[in-house]
């Protein structure tokens, strides 16, 4: 499926150069989540929506990951996103992330994708599209906005079929 002007992304079209070295990461790291999502545990009757993300730095080794914390921590912030900007930028002991890159599971909404785009980070890599919340192409585009002073490069519906199996389970 392609949502507004992105077109649907392939394995085989994601370059190496654009995420660092190697472009496997990144393909690795969506085919596990959405195969090998362990159970998240229920906090009284609730469990966290099931999004993963990483962080690559710029030689494309994993420099942290989240997951959907929100009902364990009872953050409204705690998304796999937010929570891996954060780790990275703690790990680098610094906010900059340039020459990073993001990969998630699902498209990011608009608070993550302006986190990561007041993190600098240079690439985002997603799966499925979330055509009620996305913003990253979907029902909105905050990462391509002329206005901004950083707009990284966007890879989306890596593995799409794989990671929406997550979230339509997750809904069942």
């Amino acid at each position: 499926m392609s949502v507004g002007s992105l077109p649907d992304v392939t394995v085989a079209s994601l370059p190496d150069a654009a995420l660092g070295s190697p472009a496997d990461t990144a393909v690795d790291f969506l085919a596990d989540a959405a195969v090998d999502s362990p159970a998240d545990p229920a906090v009284g009757s609730l469990a966290d929506v099931p999004v993963g993300a990483i962080i690559l730095g710029p030689d494309g080794t994993e420099l942290s990951a989240g997951r959907n914390e929100r009902e364990r921590t009872g953050d409204p912030t705690a998304h796999a996103e937010v929570l891996a900007l954060r780790r990275a930028a703690a790990i680098r002991g610094e906010w900059r992330l340039d020459g990073c890159t993001l990969v998630v599971t699902l498209e990011p909404c608009t608070m993550c994708a302006g986190a990561l785009v007041l993190a600098r980070i240079s690439t985002v890599v997603f799966g499925a599209w979330e055509p009620k919340t996305g913003a990253v192409g979907s029902l909105w585009d905050v990462v391509r906005d002329p206005r901004l002073n950083h707009r990284p490069e966007v890879y989306a519906g890596v593995l799409e079929q794989e990671c929406a199996q997550l979230m339509r389970d997750f809904f069942r």
